[in-house]
């Protein structure tokens, strides 16, 4: 499977209709509150790439690449915001992406992004582009099983989309993982240069001589939103703690779990995706 051309065939990523629902209520208000619509559209990775894909299109020409929700908010009229949510196609199937669970895909990708948000405070980097990263970060694993849902769906018989060996396996196999994919969308969409770069290196930040803090604690955040995803025990936690990537950024284990900023009492659903 070749990357560019993966790129070239048209796939329409659903957003969450929930997301879809809050946003059409409150757009159709006479005074819509911008702060409800920021939450609204940072609860789905689809949506949030249309707005931000729409953000830093040429029509705004924006004196930099805009990289987070409400900046893009800043920019668009209320019109254009309706006609974005009202043409955003819905996941209401179990058929919408093949082989995908996609309320736990939404649920993982929203978990990253507040996690990613909460880490990147600590080690002093740029909060909102670590939630950009972690929101869209998955969306290459939705384009590849819309691309491509027979291999795919032996891939994912070998290894589960959630599990940490996904993305070496997709190397093995096409050459190129999910976050490649991911980053790839983002430079074509011309997001900002540190979020396509933290996409790139997500699954392996310090290889290659490779410095990508931001990379680390997204890699961080979708580690422990995995994690979950996997109802993993104290033991299982520590074992698969990434703890080189951890050093790097001045992060243990108990760091991170400290800062988790989600409620976990509700277990997941059992499995991961499918």
């Amino acid at each position: 499977m070749d990357l560019n051309a993966l790129l070239a065939a048209p796939v329409t990523l659903p957003s969450l209709p929930k997301a879809v629902a809050l946003l059409a209520t409150e757009l159709a208000l006479p005074e819509p509150s911008l702060r409800r619509i920021n939450l609204f559209f940072g609860m789905d990775p689809a949506l949030a790439a249309r707005l931000l894909q729409e953000a830093n299109g040429p029509a705004f020409q924006a004196p930099r690449t805009v990289s987070g929700i409400s900046e893009a908010l800043a920019l668009l009229s209320m019109t254009q915001l309706r006609t974005l949510v009202t043409t955003a196609p819905l996941g209401t199937t179990s058929r919408s992406v093949p082989g995908v669970n996609l309320q736990q895909f939404w649920r993982y990708s929203l978990h990253t992004a507040k996690l990613a948000r909460s880490l990147a405070g600590i080690v002093r980097q740029n909060q909102i582009a670590a939630y950009t990263a972690g929101l869209l970060h998955g969306l290459g694993e939705l384009v590849l099983h819309l691309a491509a849902p027979e291999r795919m769906q032996s891939m994912d018989a070998l290894v589960a989309p959630l599990d940490a060996r996904r993305a070496k396996l997709e190397q093995r196999l096409l050459g190129f993982s999910y976050a490649q994919v991911t980053a790839s969308l983002a430079y074509r969409w011309q997001l900002p240069g540190e979020v396509v770069d933290a996409l790139q290196h997500l699954t392996a930040p310090f290889d290659n001589l490779a410095y990508e803090p931001l990379a680390g604690v997204l890699h961080l955040a979708a580690w422990r939103a995995r994690a979950r995803e996997a109802g993993l025990s104290e033991r299982e936690l520590a074992v698969s703690f990434p703890a080189e990537v951890g050093l790097a950024l001045d992060l243990d284990i108990d760091m991170v779990l400290e800062q988790d900023p989600i409620d976990w009492t509700v277990r997941p659903d059992a499995g991961a995706f499918v």
